[in-house]
């Protein structure tokens, strides 16, 4: 590739592990880096990796990173002559691009006329039809009838699964537009949303690519993204296993992909988004492929959800060539993303390219070789999210104590070995807001084999220290080690097929807490004595008499713990642990012999909250202390806040009557709007609150009189 310099310094428009991406690759590459930061940001790691760093005055995203004015007069401030929008906010925002070339400059990304024309993703499908590209039909909200559910909307100006809400029910079709248009307007500052049929299941399958301005476009690599939730990838893999076990599937995608980016004079990376279903689901209005008629079965046999297109006709129209009518797999685009990809790294890892530093090359006039590398091993990466998946994904805010995975890890890096990557936003001690998604990292892994790479990824994870906010990392590696994921078979109903109560659940079992809690509670013994100013070298609860054993209380995610225990000249002696051996303890340290097994036991201490770390699995307690405070106590029946958040619409008044599940409220935290709804029948006493007040985590939101006196509600449900 021939390489113009034209570039010095780039201002990323963007934030978190986004920004620290691009700032690696221009570190590389010797350019200047510029930051913005909004008022939440003001201690993000990613200011202090900048040479120079603007501050965008608020919090909210309109108020910050979405205002394109702001960031451009930020550039010519610190003297960037490029801006970077990394992903997310203004990376597709075609107005903004323009303004970045007005002001003279470079942009790197596609042309503004390029992101305009996918920008609406109701004319995008018709580009694409018109270019011979298989896609669904788009449906009108307003003339959605009984015979179109369910239905999918979505926003027309962005993605990552803001503003996308499942309906089955036509009687909630009204309130659902209306929540999916004030997340879009959130989002993406555009409250346009459009419907289209949902298929209940699928994979998602995209294509990277990537142009430059000579006329080259690469077909850089598939991605398979099958497993969602919220609409939402967690784990995505290059090569995707659908299309490696599926003949003649790559070569089409591929072929589609770069029919894409040529119909809109594309110029730089982006990715194009497919759907491939199952012929149950193929029915309906598919336009662009007349060739998916006929007996598709696409490899059943490797993923046990596609079974092809033998049903695939409707309203078929165009490109023939698009689709295979034998044994080959269907599919059907779903959008095109016009800039760099969340999941890029699983396609670096397995091309060796680095994706951002080709991104500014481009932007800088440079050619592309006539091909692309080809493509080797196998790459895997997952999105650990501060979130509590057993609580239907609730978001959770608060400290990142300790983030950090064992044995050598790469950041930000293109692996070209064996080994695994970690793209973070945040370092020990970050805090995490509700003002932006609460995702914490991507942890990648990259391996000769599938097999490998998920082997190498899960075991990773099990042992990382994650410790402060309750992530969904023991959901990630059941899923890495599910049989059915080994096998290739998944789908975008993956959590519901094999049943999100089971996936979630901690890794720890019930005697692995129990050990853990019994190590917490001898690692607490060891700091006492190591701060005492007295006899500090005796046994923490000696005497020189027989006594009543040492007490402690946790609570953990398997129930609670009563830990009794004495430690004597004779060694450790715990009332159910009988035959545990005590080898050694200080305060961060535990080891035990467990039945002639010797476990080591790392614990961590935060306040009440207690991390312990073994091969056990990871255990998260809370010390429950001998004496509660009159304060803790709240009212029985009252709704607490489950996260801070701002409070947005009010179902209810004071005095009115609920009914169990009613919403009563509606709080907006982390960019979703998450309904506060009754946990019993009963009357509303108390609404401490209204529309815009800011609440934190645990705040009385309002409290719930049950309708049989002397019967306490349960916690209040919430529902994303």
């Amino acid at each position: 590739m021939n390489h113009t310099d034209t570039v010095t310094t780039v201002l990323v428009a963007n934030r978190g592990e986004i920004a620290r991406r691009v700032f690696a690759s221009c570190r590389r590459a010797g350019l200047g880096t510029v930051a913005v930061f909004s008022d939440a940001d003001a201690g993000s790691p990613h200011i202090a990796e900048a040479d120079a760093a603007v501050r965008l005055p608020g919090t909210a995203p309109a108020d910050t990173y979405l205002r394109g004015e702001a960031i451009i007069a930020a550039a010519r401030a610190a003297g960037a002559d490029a801006i970077h929008p990394g992903y997310g906010f203004l990376s597709e925002n075609a107005e903004f691009a323009r303004a970045v070339l007005d002001a003279g400059l470079t942009w790197i990304g596609p042309g503004p006329d390029s992101i305009a024309r996918m920008g609406s993703k109701v004319e995008a499908k018709k580009i694409m039809a018109d270019a011979g590209v298989p896609v669904l039909a788009e449906l009108d909200p307003a003339a959605v009838t009984e015979a179109d559910l369910p239905v999918l909307i979505k926003a027309s100006a962005g993605g990552g699964g803001r503003g996308m809400r499942v309906v089955r029910d036509l009687a909630e079709l009204p309130d659902q537009l209306a929540a999916a248009r004030r997340e879009a307007q959130s989002a993406f500052g555009d409250p346009t949303v459009f419907c289209e049929r949902f298929l209940e299941t699928g994979r998602h399958i995209e294509v990277q690519v990537l142009a430059d301005r000579h006329g080259t476009v690469w077909a850089v690599g598939e991605r398979e993204c099958s497993i969602q939730r919220r609409h939402q990838k967690v784990v995505e893999e290059a090569p995707s296993p659908l299309v490696e076990a599926t003949p003649g599937m790559r070569e089409r995608l591929f072929a589609a992909a770069r029919r894409a980016a040529q119909a809109i004079d594309y110029e730089g990376a982006g990715t194009v988004e497919f759907l491939a279903t199952g012929a149950s689901e193929a029915t309906g209005n598919v336009t662009g492929a007349s060739g998916a008629t006929g007996n598709v079965t696409g490899a059943s046999e490797a993923t046990g959800n596609v079974t092809g297109a033998s049903e695939a006709t409707g309203n078929v129209t165009g490109a023939s060539e698009a689709t295979g009518s034998s044994a080959d797999g269907e599919f059907f685009f779903l959008e095109m993303n016009t800039r760099l990809q969340v999941e890029h790294p699983v396609t670096e890892c397995t091309t060796g390219l680095d994706l951002v530093d080709l991104q500014l090359q481009v932007a800088a006039g440079a050619r592309l070789d006539p091909e692309p590398p080809p493509a080797s091993g196998h790459s895997i990466e997952v999105r650990l999210y501060a979130e509590d998946p057993a609580q239907d994904w609730r978001p959770q805010s608060g400290t990142v104590h300790r983030l950090a995975l064992p044995g050598r890890v790469a950041a930000f890096e293109v692996l070209r070995e064996p080994g695994l990557r970690l793209d973070s936003g945040v370092e020990d001690g970050s805090a995490v807001g509700v003002h932006y998604d609460p995702m914490l990292a991507k942890v990648i892994s990259y391996a000769p084999t599938r097999g490998r790479a998920a082997r190498m990824l899960a075991t990773s994870l099990a042992r990382a220290e994650v410790h402060g906010l309750r992530t969904n990392r023991d959901l990630l590696v059941n899923v890495l080690r599910h049989p059915e994921f080994l096998a290739g078979n998944t789908d975008t109903a993956f959590f519901d097929t094999h049943g999100l109560d089971t996936l979630a659940a901690p890794l720890a079992d019930a005697g692995a807490e129990s050990l853990s809690a019994l190590a917490a509670a001898l690692a607490d013994a060891a700091a006492h004595r190591a701060a005492a100013t007295v006899a500090r070298g005796l046994p923490s609860g000696w005497r020189n008499l027989p006594s009543q054993p040492q007490v402690k209380r946790y609570e953990g995610d398997r129930g609670a713990h009563e830990v009794r225990y004495r430690l004597t000249r004779s060694g450790l002696i715990a009332d159910d642990h009988p035959g545990v051996v005590l080898v050694a303890h200080t305060e961060r340290r535990v080891v035990l012999a467990i039945d002639g097994v010797h476990r080591q036991f790392d614990v961590a201490r935060y306040g009440d909250a207690v991390h312990v770390d073994s091969s056990l699995g990871p255990v998260r307690l809370r010390a429950i202390p001998r004496f509660v405070e009159p304060s803790a106590h709240v009212a029985a029946g009252s709704l607490l806040a489950p996260m801070p958040g701002s409070v947005i619409r009010i179902g209810a008044a004071v005095g009115d009557a609920v009914t169990a599940g009613q919403p009563v409220l509606w709080l907006e935290a982390m960019k979703m709007e998450h309904i506060v709804k009754a946990p019993t029948a009963g009357v509303l006493t108390e609404l401490p609150v209204a529309v815009g007040t800011q609440v934190e985590l645990g705040a009385v939101l309002a409290v719930v009189t049950p309708a049989e006196s002397g019967e306490p509600s349960a916690p209040a449900d919430i529902e994303e």
